[in-house]
């Protein structure tokens, strides 16, 4: 039989997939051709279709809620954040690899810059002996490769899919027992007064108790992160050793934050 014969009309059956992921964020097209019973050809006709009508957004292996369906101030899927800034989002995770030394403890949080620093520290033949501390499930797996040059430790939590990150209940336990040399942390925003902050509150709580384990902590934020105020607030300015950033900075924004004492590197475009 035919993909017609068992599903609904193109047209109804576009609706309920953009429906889905709206609600999920980000659905995968072997999920879709599964749940519908299509081809994933037939799949990705349909979600493409619905990218030219701009409801959803077009990534690699499925879909993401478009930002037209996005109300202002919510996080965006995992998926979809690493489409924005990419390429300097890789020049920080290289600045901020280039800071770890072998036999160091380090948190890695959750996020898309911290990812990129996960990649980084795969490409450093050097490090050796290294423990990573995570709650991203996605950086846990980018870096089983590695072992034993690393040894990878999941925090264990509760899942959250729009990010593949460990948050409370029971987020904290492997915390609670260590301490590291440093933790970098990722975020929604860095301001001025405001301090550190993210548009999630259960991931925030997870981001003030990595930075109580650490002797040091680095903010990882691209360029549109600063200036910018979210709803949960992480840490204050004088609570962060230091933040890397783009070259692609507002110079204002920027200096205001050194003004108030902060230590800013900026990753430029100088090849490597």
């Amino acid at each position: 039989m035919t993909d017609a014969q068992h599903t609904p009309p193109a047209a109804a059956r576009r609706e309920q997939i953009r429906t889905l992921i709206e609600e999920r964020g980000f659905v995968r097209v072997a999920q879709l051709s599964r749940q519908f019973g299509i081809s994933e050809v037939t799949v990705r006709a349909d979600l493409n279709a619905l990218a030219d009508d701009n409801v959803v957004q077009r990534v690699h292996g499925g879909a993401v809620a478009g930002t037209a369906a996005r109300p202002a101030g919510l996080e965006r899927p995992f998926e979809q954040s690493m489409l924005a800034s990419s390429d300097e989002k890789v020049r920080i995770g290289r600045a901020a690899a280039a800071l770890i030394e072998s036999d160091q403890a380090v948190v890695l949080d959750v996020g898309t810059t911290t990812t990129a620093i996960a990649a980084a520290m795969l490409e450093r033949d050097d490090l050796q002996n290294v423990v990573v501390i995570t709650n991203a499930l996605n950086i846990a797996l980018a870096l089983e490769p590695a072992i034993p040059r690393f040894t990878v430790v999941v925090t264990g939590g509760t899942l959250r899919p729009l990010q593949h990150s460990l948050v409370d209940p029971l987020a904290g336990v492997v915390l609670d027992r260590i301490r590291a040399d440093i933790a970098f942390i990722g975020c929604s925003g860095v301001h001025v007064t405001a301090g550190v902050t993210n548009v999630n509150l259960p991931e925030a709580d997870v981001k003030r108790r990595m930075i109580a384990t650490a002797a040091r902590t680095i903010v990882v934020a691209d360029s549109s992160k600063l200036g910018v105020a979210q709803l949960s607030r992480v840490a204050p300015l004088a609570e962060i050793d230091t933040l890397i950033t783009g070259d692609e900075a507002d110079a204002a924004v920027v200096e205001n934050l050194r003004a108030a004492g902060l230590r800013v590197i900026q990753a430029d475009h100088a090849p490597r």
